[in-house]
């Protein structure tokens, strides 16, 4: 899945910045972290033709060349019978062959899909394993469901859905995409059910913004502060929040079976009607005809309104960031992240480059000679999953 890639990264970055300190034991740090002499010793040679952390960053798999691609000649034949008769990988596979082209299945769609000749509503089947979480809590997905006009503004559905059970946690018709607005429902949420270990959502306001280090926005810090880890969705990829997007199908079919509501009051008794028909009425086929209130519990972790501040290792080097979001050292003032104004930050050295970290997480490298920095963690790539 490709949200998990930031853990890995945050991984090598703190292999490298260790492995980088005056008697480092490197095959040490490798039994610690679990990778074999190789990979740490890559690591630490990848970083340093880079010239920074970002060279640590999951690299694309694809290969540059592809022999065994299938010949140009005979992808024009499948795109042409596709042209034809509009049919998918099973039905052309038969014609196919009896023009003595041989071809599985899921070749015919690969190539058919690589032309983009499959709609994207086709595409969206039932995958034959599915990925989700082993306990409640242990990963929310969060996402707005589109907007509908009313008489006055227009409608954003803003939807938590708990990744194990199913289980719908909030359905709130809110007003605009504010992190006021967003935040008031998450506290509402937490209050009820609990804090949970880590939310999924995708790059979009207000929980992703692209001008700060990392996509950090007010709202993503307060779930920092919860100690909630934050995953996000791979860029144009939106299967990797495929439950809640599967929810927001059932709840558009839902929508258009009714007449849609002209006012936000009217739209949140449609929609809290709809939450209680699924959490507890509708049996859902991944739970085996179960209704996801049968396998949900509350997280057992409370929210907290003033949550104590981080605490980081004995000894290291802690600064609080300015108002604007930056921090003295030495004799230069330094950007890290606007959203991050007034929090503390811990500080490592790395030869002439600043490497700032957020709780556990490393977010801005600086260069000192320059004065110039970058942000470590960029969005999840596609890479053609």
């Amino acid at each position: 899945m490709p949200w998990k890639r930031t853990d890995v990264d945050e991984q090598r970055m703190s292999f490298v910045i260790r492995a980088s300190e005056a008697g480092a034991n490197v095959s040490g740090l490798c039994r610690e972290f679990g990778v074999s002499r190789r990979t740490g010793y890559r690591w630490l040679s990848r970083y340093r033709a880079a010239g920074s952390l970002r060279g640590l960053s999951e690299l694309s798999r694809r290969p540059h060349r592809s022999p065994a691609r299938t010949p140009e000649e005979v992808e024009a034949r499948v795109i042409g019978l596709r042209e034809q008769y509009d049919w998918g990988g099973r039905k052309l596979r038969v014609l196919l062959r009896g023009e003595g082209i041989e071809l599985s299945e899921s070749t015919i769609n690969r190539i058919l899909k690589r032309h983009g000749l499959i709609a994207s509503w086709r595409s969206h089947q039932p995958a034959v394993r599915r990925f989700e979480r082993q306990r409640c809590n242990e990963l929310w997905q969060m996402d707005f469901k589109g907007d509908y006009p009313l008489e006055r503004g227009r409608c954003y559905p803003l939807t938590m859905l708990d990744d194990h059970s199913r289980y719908v946690v909030g359905l709130y018709a809110v007003g605009g995409l504010d992190t006021a607005t967003v935040h008031r429902c998450l506290v509402r949420t937490f209050e009820r059910y609990g804090v949970p270990e880590a939310m999924l959502m995708d790059h979009g306001i207000p929980w992703w913004g692209n001008s700060n280090a990392r996509g950090l926005t007010r709202l993503s810090v307060s779930l920092l502060r919860q100690n909630i880890r934050l995953c996000f969705s791979g860029v144009r990829h939106p299967q990797t929040q495929g439950k809640v997007e599967r929810f927001h199908r059932t709840l558009s079919e839902e929508l258009r079976r009714r007449s849609i509501p002209h006012t936000i009051d009217a739209f949140q008794v449609r929609l809290d009607h709809f939450r209680e028909l699924y959490n507890q009425v509708r049996p859902h086929e991944a739970l085996h005809l179960a209704v996801p209130n049968d396998a949900y519990t509350p997280s057992p972790r409370p929210y907290t309104p003033t949550p104590h501040e981080w605490e980081y290792p004995s000894g290291s080097i802690v600064r609080r960031l300015n108002s604007q979001g930056c921090l003295d050292y030495n004799t230069q003032r330094l950007f890290v992240c606007e959203a991050l104004a007034g929090e503390r930050v811990r500080l490592e050295c790395l030869h002439n480059t600043l490497v700032v970290q957020y709780r556990h997480m490393y977010i801005r490298e600086i260069d000192l000679s320059t004065g110039l920095s970058v942000t470590l963690l960029e969005p999840a790539r596609n890479h053609g999953l």
